[in-house]
């Protein structure tokens, strides 16, 4: 069990370049075998440079470094080590300071999504899906970094429920597991609790109910236990929010929307870090 992350990952060939996979059933994240295998797991991160090609498994250094820029509404800008760059939520309007290489996106509203995005951007991946029988499915490794999605339902202008129409994108570099939750309007199932597995950055819309109420909301992050919080979505709602929480919680303000994150720098005990743009 000590190995359990690399033994478990170390198994699959994949090609170099990213690839969607077909079988539900496989799965290599690391932050699902981590959540299963705490504490006698080993933190492990993705490889490209041998000769082959293929993606292999090596010990995570605790000093690699994740650079989050938060842009403004639910986009973030990841910068990776290996260079990976990824646009969260992006909506063609809170552009981050370069073209992004991935750009995921949600549509409960257009804050959240375009349907014209820059060219330039190499891989566009939309929290639904186009076609009503089935959801939309993400497993793709790109140099350091792995993609991941989980699906939850979203309201419709109807008022009713739309199955699988947001999702929650899981980014699984240098060690860590980073979540955004997209346009959560749903409380998680115990099935989908165990599909995004261990967070240590979880991104959570602030918003007082566009997405869900307060209470709904702060009972998902406490369940999710993630090292490090950042509150998106709007700004007036974030001290309301923050007040759901007690001294399990710590909070703090920062001058500044640019952070530096790696598994040695992670706060021991939970942290809402408000970005200067949220504040």
């Amino acid at each position: 069990m000590l190995r359990l992350i690399a033994m478990s990952l170390i198994l699959l060939v994949l090609p170099a370049d990213p690839v969607v996979a077909k079988d539900a059933q496989v799965h290599y994240s690391q932050c699902q075998a981590i959540a299963q295998a705490l504490p006698d797991a080993t933190f492990a991160r993705f490889e490209t440079a041998n000769p082959s090609g293929i993606p292999v498994v090596k010990a995570a250094m605790g000093d690699e470094k994740v650079r989050i820029s938060f842009i403004g509404h639910a986009t973030f800008y990841l910068e990776t080590p290996a260079g990976v760059t990824i646009a969260t939520d992006y909506n063609g309007f809170n552009l981050p300071p370069a073209v992004p290489m991935v750009a995921t996106m949600n549509r409960a509203h257009s804050s959240h999504y375009t349907l014209t995005p820059d060219p330039r951007i190499q891989y566009v991946l939309h929290g639904w899906s186009d076609n009503p029988l089935t959801k939309a499915d993400y497993h793709i490794v790109l140099r350091d970094t792995f993609i991941r999605n989980v699906t939850t339902d979203i309201r419709n202008w109807d008022g009713g429920m739309e199955k699988d129409g947001n999702s929650i994108f899981i980014f699984e570099v240098a060690g860590l597991c980073i979540g955004h939750l997209g346009h959560l309007h749903q409380q998680l199932s115990e099935g989908q609790y165990g599909e995004v597995g261990r967070l240590d950055v979880l991104m959570v819309p602030v918003d007082g109910g566009l997405t869900m109420g307060p209470v709904g909301m702060s009972n998902v992050v406490k369940r999710l236990h993630a090292s490090l919080i950042l509150p998106m979505h709007m700004p007036a709602s974030v001290k309301p929010f923050l007040a759901m929480f007690g001294p399990e919680h710590d909070v703090r303000y920062a001058d500044t929307n640019t952070i530096e994150v790696s598994i040695n720098t992670l706060p021991k005990k939970p942290l809402f870090l408000v970005m200067k743009g949220m504040q």
